[in-house]
Parts: C-alpha cells; sequence; structure tokens
C-alpha cells in the first residue's frame, strides 16, 4: 500500500467511524437511546416522551437508523423503533460515564433539579443481588407498565410511581423496599423512595436502571 492509498483508507475507515459520533452528537438522538433501552417504542411514543413533534423525532430517528443503531418493524400504519443491539446501549453508556467523569457541568445538574438526593441512599446491583438471595427485600419497578413487561428483574413487583400511594398498605413494613426505574437519572425512583419514606417504610433506590443491570449481566425476566 503506497502513501496515497494507505491515505485513502485512513480517511475512509475513520469516516465510518465518525458516523457513530455524529449519530450520537444530538441531546435529542441520546434520549432516544436511552429511552430505546427500555423497549420498543412507536414513533408518537417517542415523540410525547421526548417532548418532540412526530416529524422532528421521525428525523432523529431515521439519523440513528442511518448510522444502523435503531431498527424499526411496521405493524399496521405503525413504525416501532427499537435499539439494533446491546452494543448500542453499551456505547451510549460509556458516553454518559466519561461526561460524568469528565464534565463537572453534569454534576451541577443534577444538584440543582434532584435535590437532597445522596439521602435516599442508593443501593448498587452487586449488593441488590445479595439482598435478593437472602430473600428479605421487596423490589419495585416503578417504571410504566409496558417497559416492564419488555423486561425487569426477577421478583420485581411493577408498580409505577402514579400508582404507588394507591397500593402502600399491600406492601409488607417488616421488609426492606428497593425501587428502581430507566437509569441513573430517572426520577420515578426518586419519588417512590421519598413517599414510601414518607410513610414509615424502609426505602432505598438503585442507583442504576435496568438497562445497566442488563449490561453487567445480571438476570432479567420478561
Amino acid at each position: 500500500m503506497n502513501a496515497a492509498t494507505h491515505r485513502e483508507f485512513k480517511d475512509r475507515l475513520f469516516e465510518q467511524f465518525a458516523r457513530v459520533g455524529k449519530a450520537l452528537s444530538s441531546p435529542k438522538r441520546l434520549e432516544i437511546v436511552d429511552l430505546l433501552a427500555q423497549g420498543e417504542r412507536t414513533v408518537e411514543e417517542i415523540a410525547r416522551e421526548t417532548a418532540m413533534s412526530v416529524a422532528s423525532a421521525s428525523q432523529h430517528l431515521q439519523a440513528l437508523k442511518a448510522a444502523r443503531m435503531v431498527e424499526a418493524r411496521r405493524e399496521g400504519l405503525y413504525a416501532h423503533y427499537r435499539l439494533a443491539d446491546e452494543d448500542v446501549f453499551r456505547t451510549w453508556q460509556a458516553v454518559r460515564s466519561l461526561a460524568e467523569s469528565r464534565l463537572s457541568e453534569v454534576d451541577s445538574v443534577v444538584e440543582a433539579y434532584l435535590v437532597d438526593r445522596d439521602a435516599l441512599e442508593a443501593v448498587d446491583a452487586t449488593e441488590l443481588m445479595e439482598r435478593l438471595s437472602d430473600g428479605n427485600v421487596v423490589v419495585l419497578d416503578v417504571r410504566p407498565e409496558e417497559e416492564y413487561r419488555a423486561g425487569h428483574i426477577p421478583g420485581a413487583l411493577s408498580v409505577p410511581v402514579d400508582a404507588l400511594e394507591a397500593v402502600l398498605q399491600t406492601l409488607p413494613r417488616d421488609r426492606e423496599i428497593i425501587a428502581y426505574c430507566r437509569g441513573p437519572y430517572c426520577v420515578f425512583s426518586d419519588e417512590a423512595v421519598a413517599l414510601l419514606r414518607s410513610r414509615g417504610y424502609r426505602a432505598h433506590r438503585l442507583r442504576q436502571g435496568l438497562p445497566d443491570w442488563r449490561a453487567a449481566g445480571m438476570p432479567v425476566e420478561g
């Protein structure tokens, strides 16, 4: 390979690598990847969850699809999108982790909006697995029910956060309760733990979300 050919090879190769970076260069597209890690969604559902118009959501999905990061299937009039594979979530997970370690602004935003979060005493995935094996903990999946059906921690109860108060009396007071939701910045589990503690329950949140739990090789049902 001569120098000119070698240069052409490098240019074309890194151009392909850059397609992944370009696909993830939008805050809204990152949010879409984070959302699709919970399970399949229609364009209309994605638009609603991300506070975008259907047209804007569709454009972002096409950008992700062009980089082979999402796939779609049609069912009647609707297109259902999903992540292409687990590597897509791991890529987003790595971007998130890098931002957390390099950008102090991430902590500033969290501290500004999630006040007193440290008081919720989060547990991590390994610790939860140990408590599950002991059988002395109740696990609540406080995400929307359709996300629970797509996959959940074995033995977890589906109690969407907006339905929690209605079922409080059915939860045992003599066992610890762990609530989890979509990811480390999902506020559903914060809200659930705050409500549970205000009613006298011993409650904590899981530091990771269901996609992080799955990516760590932990068991998933559904």
